[in-house]
């Protein structure tokens, strides 16, 4: 019989697996300009890098969910880390930057699925009362590879080469599966095979595709500005040496504004989501006007106020359409929180492809507007979800007193 493992364990292993893959996703936000100078491409082609990462996930989300229904979680899980592991071997290596872009890829693929499992399992094995907070623990990986993980990678870059980067992601992507041998149990519960018409009865739920929307919109919009961050700061005058402390500093930020989202969203995430929204367009805004007038002090404070507010919002639209889910579709939760998954990263595609445009066409400094933009639509989806909310309370009401 095999030994109980605590659920307390059970997140940790899956936080030290999302700091894995939380290093990989956004590793190329420091390694932007080395990157341009050894394969001589354009800063808006280095970019690449980020979208079609995201762009992997998007695709691996749903499609590795629907296909590994019937797997032993904790198989699946150690699967999920060998793939990643060999991803990022193959980015180490890459002799072309489309080798770089197909490793990229291949570890993209993992993380989607990974993610799409994890989220469950963090949401199952806590009380109802703890969800947005399990979530929280488990996506605090993220922002703890954010933190230190980005900013190491970077500077391990500097000093050596951007390939010593992805080596170092693939050793920590082993420590993760180590962790996953020993902390994820053999018994999880097992899905079953995933009923394809569950795509069928998600697709034609007006709330759940209206939750997908607000995800890819209100974390994706972040992107467009974050994605060349590291450029943005060399703007402000900041030395190579010094960025790579500014990024330790921005992590630090986003776990702040992680942890603090989890634990409102515990209780009406969509109220809490609306002002989390809000606050980053503010932030986005602020950080537009710093560049304009070239001020570097309040420059980074914008950067610092962005990393506050940008995945704080993390939790809440995780939970939110887990509720939904388990509402209006109860036999297809896994494959909501899949497509959940897949939205932000077709939201994460959708910021750094028109960060990418806007710094090829008009130049860099506009991103961060058009970033906010993409927030507002967010924000004008909530405002619309709201207001059908209040109208069917309306009429429950309405109904009671007939």
């Amino acid at each position: 019989m095999e030994k109980k493992i605590s659920p307390n364990l059970t997140l940790l292993a899956l936080a030290i697996n999302a700091f894995a893959i939380g290093s990989t996703e956004f590793i190329s936000v420091g390694l932007l300009p080395m990157i341009v100078k050894s394969f001589h491409v354009t800063l808006a082609q280095a970019g690449l890098t980020v979208s079609l990462y995201a762009l992997g996930v998007t695709i691996g989300a749903p499609l590795l969910t629907v296909l590994t229904g019937k797997w032993n979680r904790r198989s699946l899980m150690l699967g999920i880390m060998l793939l990643f592991i060999s991803g990022n071997i193959l980015a180490a290596f890459a002799p072309t930057f489309m080798v770089l872009l197909a490793g990229r890829i291949l570890a993209a693929l993992a993380h989607g699925i990974f993610m799409s499992v994890s989220t469950v399992i963090a949401a199952d094995v806590v009380v109802p009362s703890r969800r947005a907070s399990a979530i929280a623990i488990m996506f605090t990986g993220l922002t703890v590879a954010t933190v230190t993980g980005v900013p190491l990678g970077t500077f391990i870059g500097q000093q050596t080469t951007w390939n010593m980067s992805f080596i170092f992601i693939a050793v920590v992507g082993l420590l993760g599966l180590i962790a996953s041998s020993f902390l994820v149990p053999r018994h999880l519960p097992i899905p079953g095979k995933v009923d394809l018409k569950g795509f069928i009865r998600i697709g034609k739920n007006k709330p759940l595709v209206l939750s997908f929307l607000i995800t890819a919109f209100g974390y994706g919009g972040t992107f467009a500005a974050y994605t060349y961050l590291s450029p943005i700061l060399e703007g402000f005058g900041f030395s190579a040496s010094a960025i790579v402390i500014l990024l330790i500093v921005y992590g630090v930020m986003v776990a702040i504004g992680n942890t603090v989202g989890g634990h409102f969203a515990n209780d009406k995430p969509l109220d809490s989501l609306i002002k989390m929204f809000g606050l980053l367009l503010a932030a986005l805004v602020f950080l537009f006007v710093t560049i304009l007038i070239g001020k570097s002090g309040l420059g980074l404070l914008a950067v610092m106020l962005l990393g506050l507010f940008a995945f704080m919002n993390v939790p809440g639209l995780q939970l939110y359409v887990v509720q939904l889910a388990e509402k209006y579709v109860p036999k297809d939760i896994t494959l909501a929180s899949a497509l959940n998954i897949a939205a932000f990263n077709i939201g994460i595609t959708l910021g750094s492809t028109v960060g990418a445009q806007i710094t090829g066409k008009i130049g860099i400094h506009y991103t961060p507007i058009f970033g906010a933009g993409i927030v507002l639509l967010a924000i004008l989806l909530i405002l619309r979800v709201e207001k059908g909310e209040v109208r069917t309370l309306l009429n429950e009401e309405t109904d009671c007193e007939e």
